[in-house]
């Protein structure tokens, strides 16, 4: 598969992602019971599993890795952020005040794996 493939379906999934975790978060952070729904159920996993594929995919096809290229290790803890904030919203905030704080987490995670992924620095604000 071409790089431009791959990064193609990266981005799309990114977006999708994003999209999909706004929405999931809104709807949990308001109470909504559409939240429970099938399709809101099963597809963040999907295209979480086709962002987390390319991704390993692109690493493997420009021979950059974490632990040995700065700015992918940065990615790397940045989504280990991304995916706690995100379990704290969706499982275990106990209070919406809980819930929105850690929405605000999440999505300033995503932020700065966003920017790291633009600038391929991992201190990208500075």
């Amino acid at each position: 598969m071409s790089y431009a493939l791959l990064k193609s379906i990266h981005v799309s999934t990114v977006v999708l992602t994003l999209l999909m975790f706004a929405l999931r978060g809104a709807l949990v952070i308001t109470t909504n019971r559409r939240l429970e729904s099938r399709l809101l159920k099963t597809a963040p996993h999907v295209v979480d599993f086709a962002l987390l594929t390319s991704a390993v995919a692109l690493c493997i096809t420009i021979h950059q890795y974490p632990l040995t290229h700065s700015w992918l290790t940065a990615k790397v803890a940045g989504l280990f952020a991304y995916i706690g904030f995100g379990m704290v919203v969706m499982r275990f905030a106990v209070h919406r005040s809980q819930r929105v704080i850690a929405f605000v987490g999440a999505l300033a995670a995503f932020g700065y794996i966003a920017s790291v992924a633009l600038t391929k620095q991992y201190l990208p604000f500075g």
